[in-house]
């Protein structure tokens, strides 16, 4: 069967941005490969008038886009899990987008050339460019992603905050089954808790020499107000829910 892609996103109040998102997957190009690809969306108890705008714009026999209303507004790692879980197909390759980001057009075409060139590797990584909320390209804030020999030499630079991973992701069904899914009861950098999951559970990602999307920085962030101090204290709140496996593994507490 021809490789499939779930795009998963949630999303709460950003009726400003989110079309751009659905449009920037709609434009994903597949030729030469032969894969196919999804977008499911869980609009989370939106008041700006999201859910009317999906509704009305979104066709109920669509060919890529899937909404699911949630009227009780979630965590980002609660509304992940619950697209995934009810709405996801077994055997796909999840590519988690916020919805103020934009998935470049051969992001899933690259996933793909990757994952066949390297079976039997359930998770990969790329890199991703960071621009304005007018989509203007701001310089010195790309995200790339680190070459690694081992999980645990990956797990360590984590840790010391030398290398952060985000949404510039690609990971298998199969393996998020596997650890679990997102934790619910996390505040924050409940994706990076995933990560660490993969990596405690011995699966070195791939990596991608793409760029995967563009992540829109402005005003209304989750992550404003994230400085060094609060990341450090996000990465003491995993490093201490794995705290026996970790030091085990001789990775030190951040």
């Amino acid at each position: 069967m021809p490789m499939h892609f779930t795009v998963i996103t949630p999303t709460h109040n950003r009726r400003a941005y989110l079309p751009e998102a659905i449009d920037s997957v709609r434009a994903t190009v597949a030729a030469p490969l032969d894969f196919s690809f999804e977008h499911l969306i869980c609009e989370n108890a939106s008041t700006d008038g999201t859910a009317e705008w999906l509704e009305e714009t979104i066709e109920q026999q669509d060919d890529v886009v899937r909404v699911r209303t949630q009227t009780t507004l979630l965590k980002a790692g609660p509304a992940r899990n619950l697209l995934i879980r009810e709405d996801a197909p077994a055997d796909t390759w999840i590519v988690p987008l916020d919805d103020d980001d934009l998935l470049l057009q051969r992001a899933l075409y690259h996933y793909a050339r990757e994952i066949e060139q390297a079976p039997g590797r359930p998770w990969l990584v790329a890199d991703f460019l960071r621009v304005d909320q007018d989509r203007r390209y701001l310089p010195s804030e790309d995200y790339y992603a680190w070459r690694f020999e081992t999980p645990q030499d990956m797990l360590r630079a984590i840790f010391r905050a030398e290398h952060f991973i985000q949404g510039n992701v690609c990971y298998s069904r199969e393996l998020f089954d596997a650890v679990g899914g997102y934790d619910e009861e996390i505040e924050m950098a409940e994706d990076l808790d995933l990560y660490v999951r993969f990596l405690l559970a011995g699966h070195l990602p791939v990596i991608c020499p793409h760029i995967s999307h563009l992540h829109r920085f402005h005003t209304s962030n989750v992550s404003i107000g994230v400085d060094a101090d609060k990341h450090a204290q996000d990465l003491r709140i995993i490093y201490d829910k794995y705290a026996g496996q970790l030091q085990k593994q001789g990775i030190e507490r951040p």
